[in-house]
């Protein structure tokens, strides 16, 4: 009781912050991301439901449950000591399942109705009011999709962003302060997260200047600061990286950190998930475009060549400062370019695609390598290090690849119906909010979460259970009988 008690008060107390500075927040100039339609200006052209948009839908839906189970399930494993391999499995299983209750229950309605700049409200809690008949806007004025499908894609992602975070304190965290956790992040982080980037009135709101005016007001703080996140490089990748970091720090370093072998024990095993995953971000990505159109083949591509020039410029750091190339390197190397493609997807050119991949494959690998050894910290595997730094990658460089005198694809302005005009400096800044408040919300829920959980349950396994692995000590069970 004591818990809720201090989770009701803490809702609270960020709730009455987020609605006092939606009123004194200035609305930035319409963009493009994920919406849903809420009380706005009458639609002048019928509502439409293409079956090709929603059976894309569908696909895209089961493509990125692919990327969690058993994708990142396989690629977290496999980096994990053998001992430890079904606990890491279980983790990502149980973690996506609690979100998507979670995600009917509440969390749909927090991060995707109207509320304040940081919350949604409890209209849709349960999913109330939504109907076989329920439509969700896309990015094109009177087109949409079955609101169903919108909210099982977004619950995907609710699913997968919480399941990172466990690779960067695996093999040393009790199941049940996991589970805790993630209750408290998935509530107080992630979704007022998707609810500050990603909400906003639809575009058929956008009829007049001051039509936009009034209906960016309703949209979350950092659409209404003009933040491009086209698919979730602040919402997952640097919300789950900073989480990572904030309890790899709390949790402290595995017994034996640089003075026993902690060496993965089947990179088969991440090949396989990596493989996977990158198979699963088409559906991540390009589903986020939420129509089968033009732009969702530019998405395509884009994240197809975003992570082949990150795989290359991973490999070949290594190459060069090591000697040789892994294949545990190769694959790290096309996550960390997905992840940088994420945001940018959607606004990007080919070529900018390649630049972003070529810089985050080499900057991640100095992160993973030298930044984690010159600070000292233990990111077991490197979720800090690859979707922390390679999503901040993302998010800055959105602002550079997304110009069209870059080859990008600009802005669309939902008023005037075409390309808005283009200043670097200005979307860079708007970026920067995002990054920045990203890190900051991220890292103050994440501290308080972890902390209030350890007073409570404890985080930490003993010592002798660590030893001994979590897959006997937490399930009693082996991943394999040898």
């Amino acid at each position: 009781m004591k818990a809720f008690l201090h989770i009701f008060i803490l809702s609270a107390l960020l709730s009455f912050a987020g609605l006092s500075l939606a009123e004194t927040t200035n609305p930035a100039p319409s963009v493009a991301v994920e919406i849903i339609t809420t009380t706005a200006p009458a639609v002048v052209t019928p509502a439409t439901v293409n079956k090709g948009d929603t059976a894309w839908m569908i696909v895209a839906t089961v493509l990125v449950i692919l990327m969690v189970i058993p994708g990142l399930a396989l690629f977290y494993g496999g980096m994990v000591r053998a001992k430890n391999m079904l606990s890491v499995l279980m983790q990502v299983f149980v973690i996506f399942s609690m979100m998507a209750v979670l995600w009917a229950i509440y969390g749909y309605s927090v991060a995707f109705t109207e509320g304040n700049a940081f919350f949604g409200g409890l209209s849709k809690i349960f999913l109330k009011g939504i109907t076989p008949d329920s439509l969700a806007a896309t990015f094109s004025k009177a087109v949409y999709v079955p609101e169903y499908i919108y909210v099982a894609f977004q619950l995907t992602f609710a699913g997968i962003t919480p399941a990172l975070i466990i690779g960067a304190f695996a093999e040393r965290v009790k199941f049940s302060a996991i589970l805790a956790f993630m209750l408290l992040w998935f509530t107080f982080a992630y979704l007022p997260m998707a609810h500050m980037v990603w909400f906003w009135a639809g575009p058929d709101a956008y009829t007049d200047a001051n039509a936009a005016e009034t209906a960016t007001a309703t949209a979350g703080f950092l659409f209404q600061k003009g933040a491009l996140d086209f698919a979730g490089g602040t919402v997952v990748h640097i919300n789950a990286g900073i989480a990572g970091l904030i309890g790899c720090l709390i949790v402290g370093k595995r017994i034996g950190y640089k003075k026993e072998s902690l060496a993965p024990h089947s990179v088969t095993m991440t090949m396989i998930g990596a493989s996977l995953l990158w198979v699963g971000w088409f559906g991540f990505n390009v589903g986020s475009n939420l129509e089968a159109n033009g732009l969702a083949a530019l998405v395509f591509v884009n994240t197809l060549l975003a992570s082949a020039s990150a795989t290359l410029a991973w490999t070949a750091a290594e190459w060069l400062i090591r000697g040789k190339p892994s294949m545990l390197g190769g694959a790290s190397g096309a996550i960390a370019g997905l992840v940088a493609i994420t945001p940018a997807c959607g606004w990007s050119g080919p070529m900018g695609a390649i630049f972003l991949g070529l810089f985050a494959g080499a900057v991640c690998f100095w992160a993973v390598t030298s930044l984690k050894s010159k600070l000292g910290y233990d990111d077991s595997l490197d979720a800090f290090g690859i979707h922390g730094i390679g999503g901040i990658i993302g998010a800055l460089g959105t602002a550079i690849v997304a110009n069209p005198a870059l080859g990008g694809t600009g802005v669309w302005d939902y008023v005037s119906n075409g390309v808005a005009e283009y200043s670097l400096s200005t979307q860079f800044i708007s970026q920067m909010w995002g990054v920045m408040i990203c890190i900051i919300w991220s890292a103050a829920i994440s501290f308080i979460a972890f902390k209030f959980v350890d007073i409570m349950i404890g985080l930490r396994v003993t010592e002798e259970c660590e030893r001994e692995g979590l897959d006997i000590s937490e399930h009693g069970e082996k991943a394999y009988q040898i």
